[in-house]
């Protein structure tokens, strides 16, 4: 986690994009958001073409066709960007969508400094964060958490859940090592 805000290494896309440019970059933001695209989506689209071929997999994270409920969806996003110190990615998660899928100050505090044993998880989200835990720590989920998740979601969603981790993962990559401009609007973790 960098603590102070560097100067991004990558100067984002600005406006006026270019007509492809801007057409992709209309892609990666939520329907009829009229808001500048993010200055992620204005770093990854220097290069369109792997933009172009990273965005099938994000929008398949988060859209309707995903299998994890939203709320646990959220856990494992934010859990993770926390484990990774990827501040950008988890603020803007937790501004954009924690309050709509139900996850709370307490909850959000426990994603960045917590663990799954906080008292504010149910069990599948405390299932959830551990599950984000294992895999950061060592690539692999233990037996004994396999076993529980197995009781608790359907392959397809296991396998969501997995994906949605190392998707995060690589996202925190792109945010940490480029250093991407923090959102105006998007949370700290220190403001948890």
């Amino acid at each position: 986690m960098i603590d102070d805000p560097a100067p991004p290494r990558l100067a984002p896309l600005r406006p006026p994009f270019e007509p492809d440019a801007a057409e992709q970059l209309a892609k990666w933001m939520p329907p009829g958001v009229q808001a500048e695209p993010l200055a992620l989506f204005r770093t990854l689209q220097l290069h369109g073409e792997l933009a172009l071929r990273m965005r099938p997999l994000g929008a398949g994270i988060l859209g309707r066709a995903a299998t994890v409920p939203p709320r646990l969806r959220e856990v494992m996003i934010d859990r993770t960007c926390a484990l990774t110190g990827a501040e950008y990615e988890w603020g803007v998660h937790a501004a954009a969508f924690a309050a709509a899928v139900g996850l709370d100050e307490t909850m959000l505090a426990s994603t960045v400094s917590g663990s799954a044993e906080d008292g504010c998880w149910d069990r599948e989200a405390a299932a959830v964060m551990r599950l984000a835990e294992e895999l950061h720590e060592g690539s692999d989920v233990s037996d004994e958490l396999w076993e529980e998740l197995s009781a608790l979601f359907e392959p397809r969603q296991l396998i969501e859940l997995i994906v949605t981790a190392g998707w995060y993962h690589l996202i925190a990559y792109v945010c940490n090592a480029l250093r991407i401009e923090r959102e105006p609007w998007a949370r700290r973790f220190a403001g948890v």
